[in-house]
């Protein structure tokens, strides 16, 4: 399959390689997408299939299990942060009716003693389905190590220092969120799978979806569908990200469409990867991107503020 009109290609490889030439034009590729579309389609990306097919096989497991099972895994107070939120709990920040999706969340594994653990609610196993979590911490390590490969780029045509966000994804408050979006029964008159949104965090990595459904609103107002692609993820740019930018990087509007009505008793999942900074990351933009044409367009904030300020917006905290 192609990429859709207006979501470039670009290829991970060519900026691990030695060859300058590919680099730089990597970098240029993804920084020019991402000041456009906000979204760009990347192949080489280092998740193999062998690890996607036994995420899904493993989440698919999970939301089979009945709503009573299931329900053991939700967590109060945290905000959906860890295990499972229910269906419809979580709604687009300008509309009411809740999304219709029911979801996981595994968070950061912290693992070398750093104190930030304290403050992080622990990963949740489900003992109904075997090398859940182990399947899951995978998954979530992998598709970190991707996106630090990918805000080195994004750095580079920043012309910040490479590392700049090493130090600050590093145990950072990430979220792998495997999706469930159940056969449509009954929904509310304006009710859909998720409504038009931009995403809180840096960068988000998604593997393709089972089904098409997922759209972007590119710069002439106009709905792109971008559908499953092969051998690629999808990466888009998130609201910490341009605001860090100052606009420069563009947090692209998308949601997720319902499906014409014979098809509404198909289920559909996807795996999105939301790559957040620690809560201590300052998200006040950067110097390189404010001059007398681009006059800084946002209050300093750190990112756990932030990110607490938007879930409550969504209904994940009260």
């Amino acid at each position: 399959m192609s990429t859709p009109v207006g979501i470039p290609s670009i290829d991970l490889r060519d900026f691990l390689s030695d060859d300058q030439e590919k680099r730089a034009k990597f970098v240029k590729s993804i920084g020019e997408a991402y000041e456009t579309i906000g979204f760009v389609a990347v192949k080489n990306h280092g998740i193999n299939d062998d690890l996607i097919d036994r995420l899904y096989s493993k989440i698919k497991a999970f939301f089979n299990l009945t709503t009573e099972q299931k329900a053991k895994y939700e967590i109060e107070g945290i905000g959906g942060q860890r295990g499972y939120t229910s269906f419809g709990k979580e709604h687009a920040k300008q509309r009411k009716a809740g999304d219709l999706k029911e979801f996981w969340h595994f968070g950061q594994f912290v693992e070398d003693g750093d104190p930030i653990k304290e403050i992080y609610p622990d990963n949740v196993d489900v003992e109904e389905v075997e090398g859940f979590l182990e399947t899951g911490r995978e998954a979530y390590l992998t598709f970190l190590e991707t996106g630090r490969k990918l805000l080195q780029a994004i750095a580079l045509y920043l012309e910040i220092d490479e590392d700049y966000f090493d130090k600050h994804i590093h145990n950072g408050n990430s979220i792998l969120r495997p999706i469930h979006y159940p056969p449509i029964v009954n929904p509310e008159p304006d009710a859909v799978r998720a409504g038009e949104h931009e995403d809180i965090n840096l960068i988000t990595l998604l593997v393709g979806a089972s089904a098409d459904g997922l759209q972007v609103l590119n710069k002439q107002n106009e709905w792109v569908s971008v559908t499953s692609i092969e051998d690629h993820i999808v990466v888009n740019v998130g609201d910490m990200l341009q605001r860090l930018t100052n606009n420069r990087l563009r947090s692209t509007t998308h949601r997720v469409i319902n499906p014409p009505k014979e098809q509404w008793h198909e289920d559909r999942f996807s795996i999105p990867f939301f790559l957040h900074p620690r809560p201590d990351m300052p998200l006040n933009c950067l110097e390189e991107c404010i001059d007398e044409h681009h006059p800084k367009m946002h209050e300093d904030t750190l990112a756990g503020d932030y990110l607490n300020r938007r879930l409550k917006a969504i209904g994940l905290l009260k």
